[in-house]
């Protein structure tokens, strides 16, 4: 069983809940400590290369008729205190990688390796909480703090109610408040989604553009409005600009867009594979899996991993397909899906696998047993068919939707170790079990805004 902490404040517990929806309970920990009683972060997240540390810290804003010094103690406590807590945890996690423990007495390391290498990407972020009300009385709006990338270093935050660039020498500290939090987090909600935002804000804070902006989701609605070149979210602005000022009500009239409004609906199906990942880490993170690789937990992981790694768009399109296919197939019947991603030569295989109803009924044990060795099969099968595969990646599940038992399978295949013993079994296989013989080929096309036009 794996050691996890709970949040010592409420606005730990808060961020703890926001966070394990965001990215799911096996990335996300609360109370991180480096030696005992010695708090290293209140949050960590750690998904394969990304590394987000959290500080978070709640200041009530004084209670006082000078704004100015009102401002400065609060800023002190809750921004500049927690800023010197974040470098210091990433200077430590960077040098130290192997003493970071989940327990105050630290005798749990972290569940997963730490590897710091060249691809490894930092991101601190520093909720600061307790001056929401006070900004929203002083400036209107939501009260999410401002952003003037104007400012720069910790002693020029002098405005009330403004955030700048704390350090340019230093890793760059997204500065979020408890308004901005919630909305950055409920719309920036997986892994992938969350990390290419702050790096995309980062860039452009960190660019030549004079950026002012009325609050964090002016800022947001402006990402997710526009694609770079590259097709990614991003602050695209044109060549002959210098000054940028984003107005308070550019996140409302996006909210109210017809195809912002239709992508909201479009994305409920695809909280259906964050389910599907928290019923596999639920079992990972309590040792009760049904099957455990010789790699036990860190095997598991890595499985996952690919699946949290996948967006919210991405996410939508599988379990899309995987919601078709469980609706339609009876519970007697067979069927096989392989979707191709346009990203890592990952291939996903969805099995379902019926439960013969016969009499007398084989025991559900061995039944697991063959729907496992049946997807080892299919996996290496879409290997043989598909060579430009890195991984394949198998889910399997029973037929139909009345069952009296109920579970799912899950295989990564790394093709890395693809040899000819592999390919003249997975040949057998495909012609013995007659897996993917004659595959129909089924097209579908998502975009991430629905054309409501349609």
């Amino acid at each position: 069983m794996i050691s996890k902490g709970e949040g010592l404040t409420a606005s730990e517990r808060y961020l703890k809940a926001l966070c394990e929806h965001s990215f799911l309970s096996l990335w996300s920990y609360t109370n991180i400590f480096r030696q005992p009683g010695n708090e290293l972060c209140d949050l960590l997240v750690i998904v394969g290369d990304d590394i987000i540390i959290f500080s978070d810290k709640q200041c009530q804003f004084p209670s006082t008729d000078n704004l100015e010094i009102g401002w400065a103690r609060w800023f002190r406590r809750a921004v500049h205190e927690s800023a010197k807590q974040l470098w210091g945890a990433e200077k430590w996690i960077r040098r130290y990688p192997d003493e970071v423990y989940t327990d105050n007495k630290c005798q749990n390391k972290f569940p997963t390796p730490i590897e710091i290498n060249s691809q490894t990407r930092f991101h601190l972020v520093l909720v600061a909480n307790g001056a929401s009300e006070a900004c929203k009385k002083v400036n209107g709006g939501s009260g999410s703090l401002e952003i003037n990338n104007e400012i720069q270093g910790v002693s020029s935050h002098t405005t009330p109610f403004v955030i700048g660039d704390l350090d340019s020498s230093k890793s760059f500290i997204h500065v979020l408040d408890e308004t901005s939090l919630d909305i950055v987090l409920k719309n920036r909600d997986t892994i992938s989604d969350f990390t290419s935002y702050l790096i995309k804000r980062g860039k452009f804070l960190r660019s030549k553009l004079n950026i002012k902006s009325d609050g964090e989701e002016e800022l947001l609605a402006q990402y997710l409005k526009l694609l770079n070149t590259d097709g990614e979210r991003d602050f695209v602005i044109p060549e002959n600009i210098t000054d940028v000022y984003f107005e308070r009500g550019i996140w409302r009239d996006f909210q109210k867009h017809p195809q912002r409004i239709a992508q909201i609906k479009e994305d409920e199906i695809s909280y259906l594979w964050d389910k599907l990942i928290e019923e596999f880490s639920k079992h990972a993170i309590n040792g009760t899996q049904y099957y455990v690789s010789e790699g036990g937990f860190l095997d598991v992981e890595k499985a996952l991993r690919f699946l949290a790694r996948e967006n919210r768009f991405t996410r939508r399109v599988m379990a899309s397909a995987l919601s078709e296919i469980v609706l339609t197939t009876p519970s007697d019947r067979r069927m096989l899906r392989v979707i191709p991603m346009h990203h890592d030569n990952i291939y996903y295989v969805y099995l379902l696998f019926p439960y013969p109803n016969f009499k007398p009924r084989i025991d559900y044990d061995e039944y697991r047993k063959v729907r496992m060795s049946y997807l080892e099969a299919v996996c290496m099968v879409t290997r043989l068919i598909k060579p430009d595969a890195k991984f394949v990646i198998g889910i399997a599940m029973e037929s139909g939707l009345n069952n009296s038992n109920s579970s799912e399978d899950l295989i990564c295949f790394d093709c890395s170790c693809w040899n000819r013993e592999l390919e003249e079994q997975a040949q057998r296989d495909q012609v013995e079990l007659n897996i993917l013989v004659k595959p129909n080929r089924v097209e579908r096309y998502s975009s991430e805004y629905p054309n409501i036009n349609k």
